[in-house]
């Protein structure tokens, strides 16, 4: 049986929330990565976007940063970069030393995005960014093979890059620019469409590290789970209808389509389990990922600290053991 991961993720979505309660998710989340590499979890993964009322991450590199500055072996990656929204000499420039800050712990997923609003943001052209996230991430790429810049990356070549994406154009485009691949789906159609596309170019495929086939998006663990509904709820029906005004119908293992907490409670895309509940769903294998979201919707520190210390000084050491 393949062994459960453990994983924890931050977007600092956070609706109404003021300047002093986004202080300290921020300052939270640090102290959070510093522990969950302590206990032994499995990566650090943040988001991006931009021009999100609810304050959603848009500065993905200088949070990475923080987090490598307290931790010093768990690996971290952003998943999704939205190279279309960078000038590539100066990303360049910054994942270089991000990667000497790191020793090579920060991973990359290069996306398009799907929000026009951000592009309009930066005044980027919306109409052409598929070919537009072609020619930037070859101008990066190009960048730290020629070293036009220094210093050059710790990693050689360069970090562990993915390209993201759930369309066949995705899949076709990752081959082409020789980047691993992750698509947003479990679908496997997309896997060997990019093989496919890897060996007509010449290579060898990437590494494709493929969406879940089942199982929760995000996992939470408490003492007392109704409890934490009947309290905490909004902060998750929160995050599930932002990304739903995103997303639409567009599917995705992450998405959920409730509009009240009880709907979210039967969806199963958010859970909230006991954690003796969450050991047996990890042994028999009905949730092989758990993706700990403890800053969820600008969630309090209290319940935010119960699940994480659950799942880290609970439920992993006796699944692992």
């Amino acid at each position: 049986m393949a062994r459960t991961q453990f994983v924890t993720r931050y977007d600092f979505r956070a609706p109404g929330a003021d300047t002093s309660t986004r202080q300290e998710i921020f300052s939270r989340a640090i102290e959070q990565a510093a522990y969950v590499e302590r206990h032994g979890q499995g990566a650090i993964m943040v988001s991006e976007h931009h021009a999100s009322d609810d304050g959603y991450l848009p500065s993905p590199l200088l949070v990475a940063a923080a987090f490598a500055a307290v931790t010093s072996s768990i690996p971290i990656t952003i998943s999704a970069l939205l190279v279309n929204l960078y000038e590539p000499v100066r990303l360049a420039e910054d994942i270089a030393v991000l990667d000497h800050l790191s020793k090579g712990r920060v991973s990359y997923t290069f996306g398009l995005g799907y929000r026009p609003v951000e592009y309009e943001l930066y005044g980027r052209s919306w109409p052409t960014r598929g070919p537009d996230i072609e020619a930037r991430i070859g101008r990066v790429l190009e960048i730290w093979a020629s070293g036009e810049v220094t210093p050059a990356p710790y990693s050689q070549p360069h970090p562990f890059l993915f390209y993201g994406g759930g369309s066949p154009a995705a899949a076709k485009r990752a081959a082409r620019l020789a980047l691993n691949f992750q698509p947003q789906h479990a679908d496997a159609a997309l896997k060997d469409l990019y093989d496919e596309a890897c060996r007509a170019a010449g290579r060898e495929p990437g590494f494709v590290m493929q969406a879940p086939g089942g199982g929760p998006a995000n996992v939470f663990c408490a003492e007392r789970p109704e409890e934490f509904w009947e309290r905490y709820g909004h902060h998750l029906l929160a995050d599930a209808v932002g990304y739903q005004s995103w997303h639409g119908e567009a599917g995705s293992y992450v998405v959920d389509h409730s509009t009240s907490v009880g709907e979210m409670q039967a969806a199963g895309v958010y859970v909230v389990l006991t954690a003796d509940e969450l050991v047996d769903s990890c042994r028999s294998g009905e949730i092989r990922l758990v993706t700990s979201h403890p800053a969820c919707g600008g969630l309090p520190p209290e319940p935010s600290w119960e699940s994480l210390r659950l799942v880290c000084e609970t439920v992993m050491p006796a699944v692992r053991g």
